[in-house]
């Protein structure tokens, strides 16, 4: 008879006298009961690769998102250098806003800070001088203060380290001491430039110096300048209160180095385009990035019998192979809309029209030669190129306009002349079109619609309350009885635009809202997937286990049922043998 033992819960065959091996055979059964699991495993695994394709992508996404946030503004995208004539006595520098022009500046005298000494001193740093608790008393900039806990034994050290680190005196002015070879002088010195922030002493209670002992030997005064001519020479001079000054010329700030009233300094602004081609390239091989990778995605290879993107095959290896991602209706999304928005009009912008000589210089990135490689077979196929020569052209032409289209933060534009576009906020009014209807009877503004939907007013003033025109405001010019239509225009550069889109793209999702950008719906429905896979494969192994337990028990009945046979058999034959 065979043997058969139990061991922890389990039943081991190892085979009958006649060669019957039910191990085996139980095995084979199990095993081709696991190949639903192996089906459910694999099953799986494409939805895993799909969801890591997906994490990928996301992360790529992102750092698209984090290159364009630091090229989303003209002065971050284009750069102007000032160029001065007399370094030595100016140096200036530009933002976007300056325009592309010379300049004259004239320098009278510079701004200064208020300076006191005292007349007599002291022989030695640690020198008492003050026998009694007293107090200091100092006006600055018109404003009145008295340090008021100065204790007996106090020194000159002692006084300077109060001054310079006490609460009210150690932000505008700052205490010194000047060695004259044979005593010591206690110097405070104003912080500020210019003339409105005068150090007057009027109280130094029982220190050894009073306050008539202090001289001023220097006097708080503004800077002197004339600008482009400006004033007249018997007009006096420009004043401010600092050596760097950038409220007089647009978009340049100067900083005044020396005072020479007989020199005249000029400027010259012009515009890096350099810088600008750099950014450029920069911006193009960004969004390639994101590109390339979907096109590996999403690649489909006609070749019979090759091996796929990733060698994830959705045919056998007779017919045409796509990728894992090939057809998945998420990239699609994120492919079109990057891609609309490279091809398509700035938001916001319109044409130029030569005509009215009305509109945008540059509306579309393919007027200065960014377009998508449509030849197959091209190494660039599918990404965008730069023509070079097409872009240099545009940069000489107009560089702004150039900028403007990459980089322009959201700007609203009237167009018509009833009109004034007075504000938006930044991060809820939305760029693009919008029309504008106002009712005025003569003596206020009746209603008003953008995009007819009601809007607020206030005296001649209307501003969205919501949809895209919430925060806008506008301002109705022609005061006269009448329905005013008109369009207004809230314009953003590429970059702005793109990251408005990412940020959509790139949404993480919302359990209870049950939303979320597309790839993160996509990554939560296959998780769900996965789930429900993981308990589909549960289930299996549950029902094979079983299976397998029953498999044993029933073979084991049946190898004691032929193992009794074979003993009858056994017996049953001794007996024959003994009738021969």
């Amino acid at each position: 008879m065979a043997d058969s033992t139990y061991t922890s819960g389990s039943i081991n065959f190892t085979g009958l006298g006649n060669g019957t091996d039910f191990n085996t055979l139980i095995d084979g059964l199990v095993d081709v009961e696991k190949t639903r699991v192996t089906r459910l495993e694999n099953w799986k695994a494409t939805w895993e690769l799909k969801n890591e394709q997906f994490q990928e992508l996301n992360t790529q996404l992102l750092s698209l998102k984090t290159t364009l946030e630091g090229m989303d503004t003209l002065n971050e995208f284009m750069t102007k250098g000032v160029a001065s004539s007399n370094t030595s006595l100016l140096t200036a520098s530009a933002d976007a806003d300056a325009l592309e022009s010379t300049h004259t500046v004239v320098i009278n005298q510079l701004a200064t800070n208020d300076i006191l000494i005292t007349n007599s001193g002291a022989s030695a740093l640690n020198s008492v001088i003050t026998s009694a608790d007293t107090s200091f008393t100092f006006s600055y900039g018109g404003k009145s203060i008295t340090i008021d806990d100065i204790q007996a034994g106090t020194t000159l050290e002692g006084f300077v380290n109060l001054i310079n680190n006490h609460p009210d005196s150690r932000g505008i002015i700052q205490a010194s001491t000047i060695y004259d070879g044979t005593s010591y002088h206690l110097q405070l010195s104003g912080k500020g430039l210019g003339a409105d922030n005068q150090l007057v002493i009027s109280n130094a209670g029982s220190l050894v110096f009073g306050a008539g002992d202090f001289t001023e030997t220097q006097n708080a005064q503004n800077s002197q300048i004339r600008v482009d001519g400006f004033p007249a020479s018997n007009g006096g001079w420009i004043e401010r209160g600092s050596n760097t000054v950038d409220d007089i010329i647009s978009g340049i700030t100067l900083d005044l180095k020396d005072a020479s009233p007989s020199s005249v300094v000029s400027l010259t602004v012009t515009t890096n385009t350099d810088d600008i081609v750099d950014n450029v390239t920069k911006f193009v091989d960004a969004v390639n990035t994101i590109r390339a990778q979907i096109i590996a995605l999403t690649k489909v290879d006609d070749t019979k019998g090759a091996t796929s993107t990733g060698g994830n095959s959705l045919t056998d290896s007779t017919e045409t192979k796509g990728s894992i991602l090939t057809g998945n209706y998420g990239i699609d999304i994120i492919s079109q809309n990057l891609k609309n928005i490279t091809a398509n009009i700035g938001v916001g912008f319109t044409p130029w029209d030569q005509d009215t000589l009305s509109g945008d210089k540059y509306s579309a990135l393919s007027q200065f030669g960014i377009m998508t490689d449509a030849e197959q077979g091209s190494a660039t196929y599918g990404l965008l190129t730069i023509d070079y020569d097409k872009l240099d052209e545009a940069l000489q032409d107009d560089p702004t306009a150039v900028a403007e289209l990459f980089a322009l933060e959201p700007t609203g534009v009237s167009r018509t002349t009833d009109f004034t576009f007075n504000s938006l906020i930044e991060g809820t009014t939305m760029p693009g079109e919008y029309d504008i209807e106002v009712v005025s009877d003569g003596t206020q503004i009746v209603s008003a619609t953008i995009n007819g939907e009601a809007a607020a007013v206030s005296g001649w003033e209307i501003t969205g309350l919501s949809g895209d025109a919430l925060g806008m405001a506008l301002r109705l010019n022609n005061t006269g009885a009448g329905t005013y239509n008109g369009k207004v225009a809230v314009k953003a550069g590429k970059a702005t635009e793109m990251i408005d889109e990412l940020t959509d793209l790139t949404k993480p999702y919302n359990k209870f809202t049950f939303e979320g950008g597309p790839l993160a719906v996509l990554q939560n429905n296959y998780s769900d997937i996965m789930s429900s896979i993981d308990d589909k494969i549960a289930y299996e192994n549950t029902r094979i286990e079983k299976l397998e337990r029953n498999l044993r028990l029933k073979y084991s009945r049946l190898d004691t049922l032929l193992g009794q046979y074979q003993l009858q058999q056994g017996q049953l034959e001794a007996a024959l043998a003994q009738l021969e």
